[in-house]
């Protein structure tokens, strides 16, 4: 006998849709750094870059675990010519090292950006809140969304006088974060760049969480009593 999906007089299907969405606190935050570095000469250029590059990470190991992680991106020295004449004369060296810090520990985010805006030469962007993905709010948002889904096909079922007998289908059809990748810190986001150091550092930056919106969805089928009609 086929199985039919619409089910049968005796043993009626309902589809439903359960859906959840949750406001939670995010969990890491990252940077990004950018040091650059320019010289008529390329040896010094390079030296210059190693040098500045040396210092924002010696700053951010300086920090310990408040830094989860530290990661370098993309390395660039690139020669720029000069406007005119036949001839490929080198005008400077332009380099240039990206490097991505992860940080759980709000509390010295802010200080580590001032400080880290002060050195030479370097620029910083961010913060970008997000939540792990293993967060135990994925997991939550996927439990109450099939509550969600269990509690509407009951109400379905009650209003012809049936009750629930059985599930027969959960599809997931995605639990994930619905913030864009790089969301922005309240009040815009942070940029700023170093040329030099200060005799006295600036108070440190004062950055509020960026709440963070969880998001999921399922299908669901189930059987249920013979209706009261």
């Amino acid at each position: 006998m086929t199985d039919l999906p619409y089910g049968t007089p005796d043993a009626p299907r309902v589809a439903v849709r359960g859906e959840a969405r949750l406001e939670v606190d995010p969990e890491i935050a990252r940077i990004g750094i950018t040091v650059s570095a320019r010289g008529t000469d390329r040896r010094n250029a390079l030296q210059d870059l190693t040098r500045r590059n040396n210092q924002v990470l010696d700053l951010l190991k300086s920090y310990g675990d408040a830094v989860e992680k530290t990661e370098t991106g993309t390395f660039s020295v690139t020669p720029q010519l000069t406007d005119k004449g036949r001839h490929e004369r080198v005008r400077a060296y332009h380099g240039h090292v990206h490097i991505t810090a992860t940080l759980a520990d709000f509390t010295a985010l802010g200080e580590l950006a001032t400080r880290l805006a002060e050195l030479e030469l370097t620029s910083v962007d961010g913060p970008w809140w997000s939540l792990r993905p293993d967060s135990p709010a994925h997991g939550e948002a996927r439990r109450q969304a099939v509550r969600e889904a269990v509690q509407r096909a009951r109400e379905y079922a009650a209003a012809l006088g049936a009750e629930l007998a059985a599930v027969v289908e959960i599809a997931d059809i995605g639990a994930e974060n619905t913030v864009p990748a790089m969301p922005v810190a309240p009040g815009g986001m942070m940029r700023s760049a170093g040329y030099g150091g200060a005799p006295t550092p600036p108070p440190a930056l004062d950055l509020e969480p960026q709440r963070q919106t969880v998001y999921a969805s399922v299908n669901a089928r189930f059987t249920m009593t013979r209706p009261t009609l």
